[in-house]
């Protein structure tokens, strides 16, 4: 049981803390409960164990020789760990967003090849994402971004009563900065340090792959690999990078105005330095809406039994970490 509730394990069902509520439960009270159950369920162990090294001591005679005491430290369950456990809410959200999990079922829902016999009708609670893409930008740029489906993961299985709350604990838990919103510190998690996570997790073959225009954080997008499909790059181009672009394009026209009209030098400035960051963004998004536009011609597809390590090398700079999942010659 402690090991199906991983989500990399190949049982697994359901996060081990997603209750079905009446919609007035809060993320704090449940996770209450999972501490104190992780908690008990070390000490059975323990008890378990110390009883079987009682029963062999006694059965040799090494009583003056050995102890049957057994310190915690080396019960191999899962603790409770607030930030950690967030950090699997997150994940499985994103899972439940992209369609690989449903919080209508159990298990693993969608796992195919190219987006083949996807069935929508199988995600109510939270309906699955219509492509499989799902960006992580730094401010809300797009309504289906990542941060956004948090929210609507955490008003879904939880409702609307605690919803503030319940995104302030999440947020504590992954760590919230000065002066910052609950959904500016989940939105911060999610652009900074998910994929790092995700990495971690999956052994650096991940399942939800980071595509990113480069260091300025341009643009970032998870694509669900299994609903990955020769149009897909097309349509993160055509639905995403481009109308950034616009966008981006806008807000700069935007602030050299607001700059321009500023009484004060502190304001001007601080527009000033705002156009040049969004000036460097935009000069990179163009650099990688044209590498994209080049692989998306190519209409790449991918054979899953080649395995993560070779597919993911065929995007060339389009994703990150490609050096990472990739590997060199001596990585098996």
């Amino acid at each position: 049981m402690d090991w199906d509730s991983q989500e990399t394990a190949k049982e697994f069902a359901q996060l081990d803390w997603i209750l079905k509520t009446n919609g007035t439960q809060k993320i704090s009270e449940v996770w209450s409960i999972l501490e104190k159950s992780r908690s008990v369920a070390i000490s059975n162990v323990r008890l378990l164990e110390e009883e079987n090294n009682r029963i062999f001591i006694e059965a040799y005679g090494l009583q003056d020789e050995l102890f049957p005491d057994v310190p915690d430290s080396q019960i191999a369950l899962a603790r409770a760990d607030r930030e950690k456990d967030c950090q699997r809410l997150i994940s499985y959200a994103i899972g439940c967003v992209m369609g690989r999990y449903s919080l209508d079922a159990p298990g693993l829902i969608y796992a195919h090849a190219g987006n083949a016999g996807f069935d929508a009708s199988r995600y109510i609670t939270v309906p699955a994402d219509s492509d499989g893409i799902m960006p992580l930008t730094d401010e809300l740029w797009f309504e289906d971004d990542a941060a956004g489906r948090i929210r609507e993961f955490l008003l879904a299985g939880w409702g609307a009563d605690t919803l503030a709350e319940n995104m302030a604990w999440v947020a504590e838990s992954l760590g919230t900065k000065a002066s910052e919103t609950p959904d500016e510190a989940i939105r911060r998690y999610l652009t900074d340090k998910f994929y790092k996570d995700h990495l971690q997790t999956y052994k650096k073959r991940p399942i939800y792959w980071l595509f990113s225009s480069g260091k300025q954080g341009a643009f970032q997008a998870l694509v669900y690999l299994h609903r990955y499909h020769e149009g897909t790059l097309a349509r993160l181009r055509a639905e995403y990078i481009v109308p950034l672009t616009g966008k981006i394009q806008s807000r700069i026209d935007m602030l050299q105005k607001d700059s321009e009209a500023a009484t004060s030098t502190a304001a001007r400035n601080k527009l000033t330095k705002e156009v040049e960051k969004l000036k460097k963004k935009h000069v990179e998004l163009l650099a990688y809406d044209e590498q994209l536009r080049h692989y998306a011609d190519m209409r790449i597809t991918l054979d899953l039994d080649d395995g993560v390590k070779v597919n993911y090398g065929k995007f060339g700079d389009l994703l990150a970490d490609v050096k990472a999942v990739t590997g060199g010659v001596s990585d098996d």
